[in-house]
């Protein structure tokens, strides 16, 4: 059975939101190194078009710095599944859309053969946790405190405490911290 891994950035206080600071080449080469051995992106709407086509004209035109450049040929190499009532076309051959029940189409993915799927949604997170789906968390934390925004979780979201257990912890000069959970049990 494939691995689910949740990969997002987080304020100190707890929210996400992927403008709250420009990562540098240090960054952008651990997320590189997380898509390693990763061959599936599964993403809500707002996440799928707040990074593509974005990453993909980066990679497509070699616009950003060299790290940004590497981050964007592996991310947008890999199949994506989308799920979204409102996204009509996603004009990319890479990308599946779905329509509805993101637990159970994951759980049908976590069965077949494969590397990693990576998961980058917030709005899906209580029920792919309660579903039991995700395997792993990798968040990395920004030294910034924003008070505002989306949280990871939203209060009274899980039905049951989720128990993980720190196996990595990695400190950036930039002040971030990448640290990586499993869930246990």
């Amino acid at each position: 059975m494939r691995t689910v891994s949740f990969t997002l950035n987080i304020s100190i206080d707890g929210y996400c939101d992927h403008t709250m600071s420009a990562p540098g080449e240090e960054l952008m080469d651990y997320f590189t190194g997380t898509m390693e051995d990763v061959d599936l992106l599964f993403f809500g709407r707002v996440m799928y078009q707040l990074m593509f086509p974005y990453w993909s004209d980066v990679a497509k035109d070699q616009s950003g710095t060299a790290a940004e450049n590497r981050f964007a040929e592996r991310f947008s190499a890999i199949d994506r599944v989308v799920v979204s009532r409102s996204l009509d076309d996603s004009n990319d051959a890479n990308t599946r859309i779905i329509r509805g029940n993101p637990a159970a189409e994951l759980l049908k993915l976590k069965q077949q053969p494969g590397k990693k799927i990576s998961v980058d949604s917030v709005s899906m997170l209580p029920e792919l946790i309660a579903a039991g789906l995700i395997d792993e968390f990798n968040l990395v934390v920004h030294p910034v405190i924003v008070g505002k925004g989306r949280l990871l979780l939203p209060p009274g979201s899980l039905r049951e405490q989720l128990d993980l257990k720190l196996v990595n912890t990695i400190h950036f000069e930039s002040g971030c911290v990448a640290l990586h959970y499993l869930r246990q049990g």
